[in-house]
């Protein structure tokens, strides 16, 4: 199928779904995000040059070794901030059902959290940790505060909700998604105790879908790595699961299974690869400028609506994980679900806020017209 003909057909498609009929359980970070450029030079209080590329950034840093330097921040936007809010975020703003479990604030809801908060129904854990985006036109640098999330644990998990009123959510959720494993340490506990006492409280027969994120896990062992794979592969057995990684990650991963990135010959066949070692239902990848996946259904890769000069990068993945995670709720298949995966990010990136289920379908629209237009 032409990339024009695969544009209209989702267009068409999403015009027939209602994603208010979706109910989705998602958790468990959450973080205050405080967006910042890089000062190259500065004029006056008002005119400076900014960093745009992330080597220049790196080689004021590698020209000043063994002395010292000062380097500006200069902040941007604050705003929600973790894999699981934004993602959620952008799922709400599709008018899904959402109910989230996180770090959104312990006596008190964060104001970062306020507009989420009134768009789903909310159980918060623990303070939020705090993260300094530095953005650069080629990428980001997440710097992150994480003591916080201590706290985002089974014993309080349980404590608050319980496990049969969590095996009840469960039940009534069409999608469960479990995001940021990396830097919420005790996810893969709290993953073990909802496989060992929260899914046999479960009724329905019904094969959910789970969507995980592990979210950069380089700085985690090797050996944890690969035990919150296992656990996604014992997910498998009750739910079609989807572990969803950026580029970076992918090879990272696919390190740990014995092969390098100049192996393989593009993403696609180390998503393929992936898919063939971990024993899930699919893998899903999302580089800057495409997105793949590998699964029961098939390999698919498809460009998406790259974008030069971007408003804001800082969760473009997860906004490209809500637009891919919809997709398949509403019954699109892999290479469709793609398409409204990197639309709903590239509404993102351009905009610096998540699109409505009517702005997505409208961006897929335009976009199909500008390439019937080339």
């Amino acid at each position: 199928m032409s990339d024009n003909r695969l544009l209209q057909d989702v267009a068409r498609k999403l015009k027939e779904k209602n994603p208010a009929v979706l109910r989705m359980l998602m958790g468990f970070d959450g973080f205050v995000d405080e967006v910042v450029h890089v000062v190259g030079k500065r004029y006056d209080n008002e005119r400076y040059e900014r960093l745009n590329y992330m080597e220049e950034y790196g080689q004021k840093i590698c020209d000043a070794a063994g002395l010292s330097f000062n380097i500006e921040m200069l902040p941007v936007q604050r705003k929600l901030g973790g894999n699981g809010p934004i993602m959620a975020n952008s799922l709400a703003a599709h008018g899904c059902d959402i109910t989230y479990i996180g770090a959104l604030g312990k006596e008190y809801v964060h104001p970062v959290f306020h507009e989420l908060t009134q768009k789903v129904k909310a159980v918060s854990i623990s303070n939020p940790g705090y993260t300094d985006a530095i953005e650069f036109l080629d990428g980001k640098i997440i710097s992150c505060k994480l003591e916080p999330l201590k706290d985002v644990n089974w014993e309080n998990i349980k404590e608050k909700i319980g496990v049969k009123a969590l095996a009840k959510l469960m039940d009534e959720s069409n999608l469960i998604g479990f995001e940021n494993w990396t830097l919420v340490v005790g996810t893969s506990d709290i993953w073990k105790h909802i496989i060992c006492e929260v899914i046999p409280e479960m009724e329905t027969q019904d094969r959910k879908t789970l969507f995980v994120d592990l979210a950069d896990p380089e700085k985690r062992d090797k050996k944890d790595i690969l035990e919150a794979l296992k656990y996604l592969e014992q997910f498998e057995t009750k739910f079609e699961t989807i572990l969803g990684l950026n580029e970076k990650e992918a090879y990272e991963i696919a390190e740990l299974f014995g092969k390098e990135k100049a192996q393989f010959a593009d993403v696609l066949e180390t998503v393929t690869f992936l898919w063939e070692n971990i024993h899930i239902s699919a893998v899903v990848v999302h580089p800057v400028k495409q997105a793949c996946v590998a699964g029961k259904e098939g390999q698919f890769l498809v460009d998406g609506p790259y974008c030069e000069s971007p408003k804001l990068t800082t969760g473009a993945g997860d906004n490209f994980n809500a637009g891919f995670v919809l997709g398949r709720m509403l019954g699109l298949g892999y290479e469709e679900a793609l398409i409204t995966g990197v639309a709903n990010s590239g509404f993102y990136v351009r905009n610096a806020r998540s699109a409505s289920y009517e702005e997505l379908q409208k961006f897929i629209a335009d976009w199909s017209r500008m390439k019937e237009a080339l």
